[in-house]
């Protein structure tokens, strides 16, 4: 575990657990559901590939970026105590173990599903009549498309992708000896067709059989070498930085020039060599030249990229019983469809809490709006938006029917620029002000506002969020909205937006509290608040629901506050650089992190202000990049009513002790655990019954 090797080396702060090995203990917690008996098998598939989706992006970015620190002669210390030499020896020891572990449990799962009937195959595991159907499949469908690519003197090696699967391929020459240097090509396996190839049925057999695309390919690889030898065949992979770097203040289109970073990342820095086991030696000499990558080989032992395990699970039919319980999201019983959402927003605010409540009372307040004839105009902000989204369409056609359309576009969300840059031509080519954010920042705020001519004077209404506007992510991410005509949050609404697209200096706040201009210093100024509560021995209470806390500062804000005697629970779903439950110094935080069937992302703050509580919901982690680099959004609960339910919210995460882990103080995360008296309490599960949370009274079960 993170502590266990610190305690050998003695590296790192006594202090504080730094990021990057925080973030790996955190992937640990997500293979563990893909280990779970208990989680339904497809279910565990699903999660072993978002393990592999996690450490694509972890090494493609975070490990990049320390190996490019190496390159460039950094030596100093960060806060946590490691120098990037130090830190890396530590995340490529560590990632090695997690990945044996991964295949380890991908074999079970592998095992357990051929039990149940559904069985991934080998070319040699094929009987006549299968082979000769997928021997058809390959000439006809795979091979048109396939280009063997040979390297030697007069054909340097080809651009190899990110991310995409390969094979090398070792050749003899008829006739050569041991002696003779062999020959090395390369096969791109497609990625425009579907990796899971169906085998047919054996006869009077129930049993589903599958093969990948790469084991048909490698059988039949003679046919794109005749007239050589082929010695071996095996996968390999390749990860590239894919960090942009942009010098914001010196372009003069931001859109092209992220298009051309675009095309820079496909010849990133390799960061990573993922092989099968039992590659040749050559082959893997040749591979480890060209990428210049002997310290961070992983040699996998099975299929590389398990990204693929998710569409499979999705997409097979007939075994729902291998599968989680399909639910259907409510629509907010507040927001009747007979009613004009207008009509009900000026009586009362309303909650939504996704994925328990659906996402399209959000894609409906859009709709309508943008065909509402009194309504004005239309600003939102769009960080990741997915690819079939109804939002988009929609402020269009209003932009078309003459109404005032503002969207900010966040082209530099990362992995979604290409997307983002697509949907801003599509708004733009539709009359929309497409706006791509300040110089240096991204737009991560989640805020629409929409603007109604009503009895000669204009009304505002606001939705502001946790989560992205984006229908698909919307049914498995946890994430908070608020709808609201209040007219102070309207009016800070107004002023932000300008602020973003103009050039009007933000105005005193009467509401919103933005980074990086106020956010941090505002929740310094709470959380100082309820210290010195604690110290005169009035009521004190700080919860904080995140996904990352690893900000220095805040970190040490928290520190004080525990030793001034405040009673700090924090729900951190990931990387966590805190150390709590140290006597005299955070023995009064408490730390958990919930993973389940839906990926925790909402962010709420409660502060228990002497009795007068407060709550906030935000888009905002406690990061350096949230604070400082980002426009980011927090946003007061003013509705009592409101403030209940979040507060039941936090105390059924709080209470969860099936799927919570502390973090202790050596650093491991150990599940919650209940005497045999207490009735087990799954968080998520329990929210799926929206009576659980959203009440009509306050409540103080916090």
């Amino acid at each position: 575990m993170l502590i266990e090797s610190q305690k050998k080396d003695k590296a790192g702060s006594e202090r504080y657990f730094n990021r990057d090995l925080s973030w790996i203990e955190f992937n640990r917690r997500v293979l563990q559901e893909a280990q779970d008996a208990d989680t339904p098998l497809l279910e565990r598939a699903k999660f072993l590939a978002i393990v592999s989706s996690n450490l694509d992006e972890f090494m493609a970015v975070r490990v990049a970026e320390t190996r490019e620190k190496i390159k460039a002669g950094f030596m100093q210390k960060d806060f946590t105590g490691y120098t990037p030499s130090g830190l890396y020896k530590r995340l490529i020891k560590r990632t090695d173990s997690m990945v044996s572990e991964q295949y380890r449990t991908y074999r079970e799962i592998s095992r357990l599903l051929t039990k149940k009937g559904l069985l991934l195959l080998e070319y040699e595991d094929l009987n006549t009549t299968q082979r000769k159907s997928l021997d058809a499949y390959f000439h006809e469908i795979i091979f048109p498309v396939l280009t063997p690519m040979a390297v030697d003197q007069s054909r340097p090696f080809p651009l190899v992708h990110n991310k995409y699967v390969y094979l090398a391929v070792v050749l003899r020459r008829p006739g050569d000896t041991e002696e003779d240097k062999p020959l090395f090509a390369i096969v791109q396996v497609p990625s425009n067709i579907p990796r899971i190839v169906t085998v047919p049925l054996r006869s009077n057999s129930k049993k589903k059989s599958f093969i990948l695309i790469e084991e048909l390919i490698k059988h039949h690889i003679q046919t794109l070498f005749s007239g050589y030898i082929p010695e071996s065949v095996h996968a390999f992979r390749v990860t590239r930085n894919a960090d942009l770097s942009i010098n914001e203040e010196e372009i003069e289109d931001l859109l092209e020039e992220i298009e051309k970073e675009l095309r820079r990342r496909r010849r990133g820095a390799p960061v990573r060599l993922e092989v099968e086991k039992g590659i040749h030696s050559f082959a893997l000499m040749e591979l480890q030249r060209e990428f210049k990558l002997y310290d961070h080989v992983f040699e996998m032992d099975g299929p590389l990229d398990l990204t693929f395990l998710s569409s499979f699970a999705d997409h097979l039919e007939g075994y729902s019983h291998l599968k989680f319980p399909a639910i259907k999201p409510v629509y907010p019983e507040e927001l009747p469809p007979q009613e004009d959402i207008f009509n009900v927003l000026r009586k009362r605010d309303v909650l939504v809490y996704h994925p328990y409540e659906s996402f399209d009372a959000v894609t409906d307040f859009i709709i309508e709006a943008s065909e509402d004839p009194d309504v004005m105009a239309i600003k939102m902000t769009l960080y990741r938006v997915n690819g079939e989204s109804r939002l988009i369409p929609a402020l269009a056609r209003a932009a078309e029917s003459g109404k005032q359309v503002t969207v900010v576009v966040e082209l530099k969300a990362r992995f979604d620029e290409e997307r983002n840059i697509a949907w801003a031509r599509t708004l733009e080519k539709a009359g929309c002000h497409v706006v791509y954010g300040l110089v240096g920042l991204k737009t991560h705020a989640k805020i629409i506002l929409v603007v109604r001519h009503e009895r000669n004077v204009l009304k505002r209404y606001v939705h502001v969020g946790t989560g992205n506007y984006n229908e698909s992510t919307a049914r498995v991410y946890t994430d908070i909205g608020l709808f609201t005509s209040d007219p102070v949050v309207g009016e800070d609404a107004s002023e932000l937006f300008n602020e973003i697209t103009g050039f009007s200096a933000l105005k005193t706040l009467q509401a919103f509290t933005v980074a990086p201009t106020g956010m941090k210093n505002k929740l310094f100024e709470l959380i100082r608040r309820e210290a010195e509560h604690a110290r005169t021995g009035k009521p004190a209470r700080i919860i904080a629901k995140i996904n990352s806390l690893s900000n220095q500062e805040m970190i040490d804000e928290l520190y004080a506050a525990s030793q001034a005697g405040v009673k700090i629970d924090l729900i951190v779903r990931g990387v966590c650089c805190l150390r709590p439950g140290v006597q005299d110094f955070s023995e009064n935080i408490r730390v958990i992190s919930i993973v389940d069937r839906f990926l925790e992302h909402s962010r709420l703050f409660y502060f228990e202000n002497a009795g007068n509580s407060e709550l906030f919901l935000s888009s905002a982690d406690w990061m350096t990049r949230n604070l400082s680099r980002r426009i980011e959004l927090m946003c007061p609960i003013y509705d009592d009513r409101i403030k209940g339910m979040l507060a039941d919210i936090l105390h059924l995460s709080l209470s969860d002790n099936v799927k919570a882990r502390q973090l202790l103080p050596n650093g491991s995360y150990q599940f919650v655990t209940r005497n045999d008296k207490e009735a087990p309490i799954r968080s998520q599960f329990e929210a799926m019954k929206v009576k659980n949370w959203k009440k009509e009274e306050w409540t103080t079960t916090t």
